[in-house]
């Protein structure tokens, strides 16, 4: 593998464990940042703090398994690397339609009923969901550069 490839798939893992970070650091109390997930979330979750710890677990199994799979060579590649094509698609997805609309939001395109939590629109809009796209995008890129062309 390229030292280009391997550094798609690093960025990925770097992204990824930012977002896992987060979560964590919210979980244990802290708040720099928390007003950019939204006042709804966080009043809604308020009191269970807590359940951001399976999350931010989850995210960095998430960043952290490709690159670890890739060094062994994607044991079991169809299952592998299929869970992280769909794990790219779905970051691309849900980090590329949520950024779309929060700058259309944040632009006056979008309007929504009753209003928005700017703060939180912000925060969605230009960091943690372009986060996730990036993080997509870049393990997408590994993925397409490394794939194996049928002969």
């Amino acid at each position: 593998m390229t030292g280009r490839a391997r550094g798609w798939l690093v960025l990925a893992a770097l992204v990824g464990t930012v977002h896992a970070i987060f979560s964590l650091y919210w979980a244990i109390g802290g708040d720099w940042l928390l007003e950019t997930l939204g006042e709804r979330i966080v009043t809604t979750f308020a009191d269970m703090r807590w359940v951001l710890v399976p999350v931010g677990l989850v995210k960095l199994v998430a960043a952290l398994a490709p690159l670890g799979l890739d060094r062994r060579g994607w044991p079991l590649r169809p299952l592998t690397r299929g869970l992280a094509w769909l794990g790219a698609a779905v970051l691309v997805v849900w980090g590329g339609l949520n950024t779309l609309v929060g700058q259309l939001v944040l632009a006056g395109a979008i309007q929504p009923d009753g209003g928005y939590d700017r703060p939180g629109m912000i925060g969605h809009a230009w960091l943690w969901d372009p986060l996730f796209l990036l993080w997509g995008l870049a393990l997408l890129v590994h993925l397409v550069v490394t794939r194996r062309r049928r002969g």
